[in-house]
């Protein structure tokens, strides 16, 4: 039997894609574990495994590289020996058509139809009336089809027409947009993305690759090329227009629901990281020697929020439709800097993991993002976020809480600055410290509570970190 080959999930919010490339030829055997084809999510590209086995057969009109597909879409067929790809949908049965005749003649004409909103809490309800989202075009993914927070990030709309009989049902399409029609040129994937994130129309470009395969140069090129007046008045500007990538888009989005549904307050203090300092300086002294991986200021503090947040179980939480979750593991996310924007890989665990396992697992996750391997479990699931500034030079700040987690911790700049101790002014390094946390959660004394108690463990980090 026939086995289509549809386009995954990535992501609970993702209802598209941006097809990269297959990675088995049309008519290639294909055994369940192979990888079939790699697709662009929101936030990574993932090679596409098949829990099935049989002949690849690809849909004819299938996507090509850069082209953007629906979840659900149907984009090839797994084969057995002598079959053929299914030419059209089956046809229902002669009861199953009379039911459906019965049913269509009781309901109303789609002109008269009311739609009814599925079910919802009211903080979904509250939430929907200031996103301006009708809850009669989302379609809820929790329990009974009930609309969630979630739901209501990028909600799909609904579009019925009046000339739309009650009992059609529209498929995902297998002609994504931007298709490349016959006769014109292909394209590599790196050239599609670029091309997508600048918003070149590659179709009407001229490739300098072999057989004028569009090249990643040839989008760049053309970018170069490009500025866009806005207005024609003496005060008008001009300036190239650069549209927001997939990340870009999925950062705002994420960024506009935590102002919107946290009630943030930012923390600021400073500690003596004298110690800290150089304890870090003897891991570098060691390192010529014995250890590979020296430990980073953010692993160092990873590990000593690691272990304070078990004390101070509310800032280890998530705000869910249900109630608040005290996390009981600690899954600590670092705000990482990538060309495509800004992601948050996860490092699980990290209460059970010894320093050097952190530094590792960090550096691991940190390059993947830079090259944009990371899978989206690794993107997800985190109970508290990290995010370092003190390379820029940066001082305090206000980071924004990465939505449903409680809290966000910001590290500034590492400062030697003269304080007194004990009637002496001698020269400490200093570290600055922000913590913004959702006070719909937590109060300002328990949260000041935990920065007072991470403060401490970093200015004596040795009995924490060493042993």
């Amino acid at each position: 039997m026939a086995v289509p080959v549809t386009v995954p999930r990535l992501g609970w919010n993702m209802d598209e894609g941006v097809f990269v490339e297959w990675l088995k030829q049309d008519g290639d055997p294909v055994q369940a574990g192979d990888e079939l084809f790699t697709l662009e999510g929101e936030k990574s590209v993932q090679s596409i495994e098949t829990f099935d086995g049989g002949i690849l057969r690809i849909d004819p009109n299938g996507p090509a590289a850069g082209d953007v597909v629906a979840v659900g879409a149907t984009i090839a067929y797994l084969l057995e020996e002598g079959e053929t790809i299914p030419l059209e949908v089956q046809q229902p049965s002669e009861k199953t058509a009379s039911k459906q005749t019965d049913r269509s003649s009781q309901e109303q004409r789609p002109d008269q139809i009311s739609l009814q909103a599925p079910p919802a809490s009211p903080s979904v309800r509250r939430q929907a009336r200031v996103l301006k989202v009708d809850l009669k075009q989302v379609k809820g993914s929790g329990p009974g089809g009930r609309i969630l927070e979630s739901d209501l990030v990028m909600p799909s709309a609904v579009q019925t027409s009046n000339n739309q009989s009650t009992e059609e049902k529209v498929q995902p399409s297998l002609v994504p947009s931007r298709k490349r029609r016959p006769g014109q040129p292909s394209i590599s994937p790196r050239a599609a993305r670029r091309a997508r994130d600048l918003g070149i129309d590659w179709t009407r470009l001229t490739g300098s690759g072999r057989s004028g395969r569009i090249r990643e140069s040839d989008i760049v090129r053309a970018s170069d090329s490009t500025t866009i007046p806005v207005g024609a008045d003496s005060t008008a500007v001009t300036g190239e227009r650069v549209p927001p990538s997939r990340i870009r888009n999925t950062i705002a989005r994420r960024m506009i629901v935590s102002q919107q549904q946290t009630a943030p307050v930012t923390l600021t203090t400073t500690v003596d990281a004298t110690n800290i300092v150089n304890l870090r300086k003897q891991f570098k002294a060691i390192s010529k020697t014995e250890t590979p991986i020296v430990p980073s200021y953010l692993d160092l503090v990873v590990k000593l929020t690691g272990i304070t947040l078990p004390e101070h179980r509310f800032l280890n939480a998530r705000w869910e439709e249900e109630g608040i979750l005290l996390c009981d593991q600690v899954h600590i996310g670092i705000a990482t800097e990538t060309q495509s924007g800004l992601l948050v890989p996860v490092i699980r665990n990290v209460s059970d993991l010894a320093l050097s396992d952190i530094s590792q697992c960090s550096q691991d996750l940190v390059h993947r993002a830079q090259i944009q391997q990371l899978a989206e479990h690794e993107l997800s699931g985190s109970t508290f976020t990290i995010t370092n500034l003190g390379a820029f030079g940066v001082e305090g700040f206000t980071p924004i809480i990465n939505f449903p987690e409680c809290a966000v911790l910001g590290l500034g700049r590492i400062d030697s600055r003269p304080v007194v101790t004990e009637g002496q002014v001698v020269v400490r390094e200093t570290l600055y410290l922000s913590l913004t946390f959702d006070h719909r959660i937590i109060d300002g004394a328990p949260a000041a509570r935990f920065l007072q108690s991470l403060g401490q463990r970093i200015e004596n980090p040795s009995p924490w970190l060493v042993g």
